[in-house]
């Protein structure tokens, strides 16, 4: 499987850039949009642990960029931390890994945020808003999540 090396994730400001936010202000902690619900400047992050927060009703947050990584693509600890470059080959043979499947609680949760997304957002197609490409791509992330939970379920 491999050892997890912290100290291997990558700088948190160039991390959050790589990953299209714009980190406004000076200081540790910056404004940013929310990669989760498309506020414009309602995520804040920090610039010292990659831990990030969001100030608006969808309350997404974690500690540091594995945890930002991990929840915007979906992904599991190990192939995430895997992607960051933060897992060093031990020379044990892989084991399949199966990623423990969410609480029911935490489903239902997730369901209903995106679910609301979803509806919020054809109801504005419905009225003549012409998405952007940021606004598509985050109607993606949300289809995913969705088929995620309906594979972890079915």
């Amino acid at each position: 499987m491999g050892k997890f090396l912290r100290e291997n994730l990558p700088d948190p400001i160039s991390y959050f850039e790589s990953e299209g936010l714009k980190l406004q202000g000076r200081g540790i902690w910056r404004t940013t949009a929310c990669s989760f619900h498309g506020g414009s400047d309602s995520m804040r992050v920090n610039t010292h642990t990659g831990a990030f927060v969001c100030m608006a009703a969808c309350g997404a947050r974690g500690g540091d960029v594995l945890a930002y990584h991990m929840a915007t693509h979906g992904l599991d600890f190990v192939t995430a931390a895997s992607a960051l470059g933060a897992m060093q080959d031990d020379g044990k043979p892989n084991k399949p890994h199966r990623p423990k499947p969410l609480p029911a609680t935490a489903a239902l949760h997730l369901l209903a945020f995106e679910s609301n997304f979803v509806a919020f957002a054809a109801g504005s197609l419905a009225h003549g808003v012409i998405f952007t490409d940021q606004d598509r791509a985050r109607l993606y992330v949300a289809a995913r999540r969705i088929s995620q939970v309906e594979e972890m379920f079915a």
